[in-house]
Parts: structure tokens; sequence; C-alpha cells
């Protein structure tokens, strides 16, 4: 209780105090001597309980003033209480004396703060999202080719043609949020898919398609361990997992990302971070690294195995592990240098899409394991994966699919400049690899690839960043019905912009 306050409580009682005594001088006014002394024994008793009151109260007001005079009081602004500002104890007098409001005093209903409403689950929700402009220009090469012979193509972005040159590669809106303390939600489409065979074959850019829409749930409301239930990405490959907006290369290897072309599937994935391991991403991210995402140190899920957005074809289910673990460097005297290691396993039967329609009678094993290393740059860094296994593949002396090996991977080179003319600037050389079928296309084709690619990212802006390339391909033409390798070279930039 403030001193005006109670200056105002002693006020009211001394006004109170003469109203009694002025009914008591009224009272000795009456003709009834009985009635009259009764009268005043009341008045003299109720005399004595207020200067009682009021010297209480007097007692308190003083009692205030010495504690408020012996130590400073706290801004208002700031939420620590004297003793946490000065290191001293408060005064006894603070902490014995309370003042208690009586008892149906208005203050009281007012001072008492009403209980906060809970947020309904739509208010718990947040919009964010991306765009990523291409410009793709294959400078010199095998841009076109007759029938039957590789053009220079690539299987993540369709705008590396003879004809185009702008097209938008992502378009992504991502709506989430925790719904309460033991499940959250996440939702992402793609505003930038595209639709082939419409108007006479005539392909259609701008569709919708639905990335990811997944629950997370928390059994132990630790979210160190989560449930994933829905569409989201396969745990396999340390670049399949990192987002395509936090990516230095503009698009994936052809050997890791032949895995799981698309990164998702349908199913339920657990996964498992250590808070030491938490404790060591948080750090690495406030630096400006570019992590692999919001998943887990360990993760072990299950799919239906036959794709992205694909009607699971027979009743077996892709099983998928990743481990991955930082390791700090500080004892090898490389102060904050992190080196993460770990490595991925897949076991999958899959029929791929065939050329006469449908997709295959019978199943193929479709079986990997990867390794992966990345020693963050601070500046400079490295970065690699490599893959083997089994997987289907379109022979052309049989003119059939068959089980064959497959392997390839990549080695990165890259650094990290946080200060420079035009803001933070990443450089980047990257060589990919890989020999091996690839089952989300038509017939399952081979791929033979090998690339050099050359570039940087810088950011202009927090929410611009600005990526330039140029690569030295040699590719096989993801179509089983092209033979050859095609060379050229390509020239990319992208701007993308984050919201």
């Amino acid at each position: 209780m403030s001193l005006l306050s109670l200056r105002c409580s002693s006020g009211a009682i001394a006004l109170a105090l003469l109203a009694n005594l002025g009914s008591g001088a009224a009272a000795q006014s009456l003709p009834d001597a009985p009635a009259r002394a009764q009268e005043e024994g009341d008045s003299a008793q109720t005399i004595a309980d207020l200067q009682r009151q009021i010297d209480e109260l007097k007692a308190m007001v003083m009692a205030l003033q010495s504690a408020q005079q012996a130590q400073p009081v706290a801004p208002a602004a700031s939420p620590a209480s004297p003793a946490s500002i000065t290191g001293s104890t408060p005064a006894p007098a603070l902490a014995a004396a309370p003042v208690p409001a009586p008892a149906g005093d208005p203050r009281l209903a007012s001072a008492a703060a009403p209980a906060p409403k809970s947020k309904a689950w739509y208010e718990k929700l947040r919009l964010r999202g991306y765009t990523q402009l291409r410009f793709n220009q294959i400078v010199s090469g095998d841009a076109s080719a007759p029938a039957g012979i590789s053009r220079l193509r690539t299987i993540h972005d369709s705008g590396v043609n003879a004809n185009s040159n702008f097209t938008f590669r992502r378009l992504r809106m991502v709506l989430q949020g925790d719904l309460n303390d033991h499940v959250s939600l996440y939702f992402q489409p793609d505003f930038a898919a595209a639709v082939s065979n419409q108007s006479v074959g005539e392909r259609r850019e701008g569709t919708v398609s639905l990335r990811d829409m997944y629950a997370d749930v928390f059994p132990t409301g630790d979210k160190s361990f989560r449930i994933r239930l829905g569409q989201s990405k396969v745990p396999y490959g340390w670049e399949n997992m990192q987002s395509s907006s936090n990516r230095l290369a503009l698009d994936r290897t052809d050997g890791i990302n032949t895995a799981a072309p698309g990164e998702r599937d349908l199913g339920i994935v657990a996964y498992y971070t250590p808070p030491r391991v938490q404790a060591i991403w948080d750090r690495l991210a406030k630096d400006g690294q570019k992590l692999f995402g919001n998943y887990g140190a360990f993760g072990f899920g299950a799919f239906n195995g036959q794709g992205i957005n694909r009607t699971e074809a027979d009743d077996n289910v892709m099983l998928v592990g990743l481990a991955t673990w930082p390791f700090e460097l500080d004892g090898l005297g490389l102060d904050g240098q992190v080196l993460e290691i770990g490595g991925s396993v897949m076991r999958n039967t899959i029929r791929p899409e065939i050329r006469t329609g449908g997709v295959s009678p019978v199943g193929f094993k479709d079986e990997r394991v990867n390794i992966h290393a990345i020693l963050y740059p601070q500046p400079f860094g490295v970065q690699a994966e490599w893959n083997w296994g089994t997987g289907p593949e379109f022979i052309p002396a049989t003119g059939q699919i068959e089980e064959r090996p497959l392997d390839g991977g990549y080695v990165q080179v890259m650094g990290k400049i946080d200060r420079s003319p035009i803001g933070p600037f990443y450089p980047f050389a990257r060589w990919q690899y890989y020999r091996g079928g690839y089952k989300a296309a038509v017939n399952a084709p081979r791929l033979e690839t090998e690339e050099l690619e050359l570039g940087f990212e810088f950011q202009i802006d927090p929410s611009l960043e600005i990526t330039t390339t140029y690569g030295f391909a040699k590719r096989k033409e993801a179509d089983e019905r092209r033979l050859g390798q095609a060379e050229g070279q390509i020239l990319r930039v992208q701007a993308q912009w984050n919201y």
C-alpha cells in the first residue's frame, strides 16, 4: 500500500471522528438524561477505537517513510526488487508489516489482475515463406541434340534447357505453430510446381503442390524427442535434409538426391536431439552457419516408399535411419570450429513408372548407405557426402528395368566472410559424381553425372540473397530413349527473398 493511500485512509478516519464528535455534541442537547448518558458512553468508546486505529496507521506510515529513506526506490519499468538492485536486504518493517486492505474495500477488486485468457489454436500459428527467382543460361555445349542423343539437362531444374530464361524455382509458404505443449503443426505448399501434358502436351507452370503436412508430437513435453506424423522429409542424407532456402548450391546433387527425389514421403518418423547437440547447433545458427534444419541427431522412420505425392503401389514400407553428431574442436586449438559426421541407411522396394503406363508389375530393391562429414567454415570449411547401393535401372540391351549397383556423392569447399562491401559473403566450389538409376523418372533411366560448379552467395539484406554459379557439366539426360553424355557450361543466377 502506498503512502498516499495510507494518508487518504487517515484522512477518512479523521473525518469520521469529527462526524462522531459532532453527533455526540448534538446528542447532549437531548432532554432525556439517561439516553444522553448512554450515548455519551458509546461516543467515548467509538472515539477510543478511532484513536487506536489512527495511532496504528501513523505507525505504519512512519515505518514506510523510514524504509523509503533507507533505500532507493526501483524504477517503475524495472521488474527487479530494490534488494536485487542494491544488494541489500529490505527493511524488516516492510516484510513484517504488510498493510491489508479493509474487507469490502473496492480497491481490492481493482488491484486483482484478471486471469490471462488462453489463446485459440489459430492464434498460435505464424506464416512465413520464401521465393526463388532464377535465370538459367546454357553458355556453350549441347543445349539441343538430335533424337536419341542426350541434351544438357538437370533433373533438379526444368529451367535448364535451350529455350528458358527466367523461372520461379520455388514459391513456398509455411504455416506452423504449437497447438499446445504436446502438438505442433507444419504445413508447406509450393506454388511454383508444374504440371505436364496439358493442352496437347504443353507444360503448365505456377501450380500448387503439397510439400509438407505433418504434426510433431512431444510425448513427454520435452522437445528433444518428437514423433512426426504425415508427409515430411525422409531422413536420408545431410544435404537432402538441408532446406533449399539455406543451401549454398542452387540444387542438390544427383548422387544423394536420387535416394529420395523431392526429399519427402508419407509416413511416421521419430527424432531425438540431446541437449548438448542442440546447444552446439544453436551456437552455429547464431553465428550464421548453414545447418541442415530442425531435425534430430538421431532419426528413424517408416514411409510408403513410392515417392512424394505418389500413391503407394505395394504393401511394403521404406525404413530409413539417420545419425549425425557435431564435435567441437576447441581442444585441438581450433577455437569455435565444429566437425559434424554421420551416416544414413535406407531399405526399400519400389515400382517405377513405366513407359506403357502405370507402374512396373514387380518391385525392385532400393537400398543405400550414406556417410557425410561437414567442417563448418570459420572462415573456411569442407562438406562431403557419398553413398552406395542398389536400385532400379533401365538396361537398353534388354529393354527392361533391372536391379543394378549405384554410387555417387560430392565434395564441396566453402568460405564464410561476415563483412564485405556487399554484406555477408559465401564463396564455394562443388564437384559431384553419380552413376546409377533414377527411380523417379519413367523407366528409371541411368544417370551419368560429372559436374564442377563454382559460385558465391551474398546477402544484400537479411531478407534478400543473391547466388551466382558457373558450372562445367557432363550429364546423361534422364530419358532411357536418349544415349550418351551431353557437355557444356551453364550460367545460373538466383534471387531469393525471405518473409
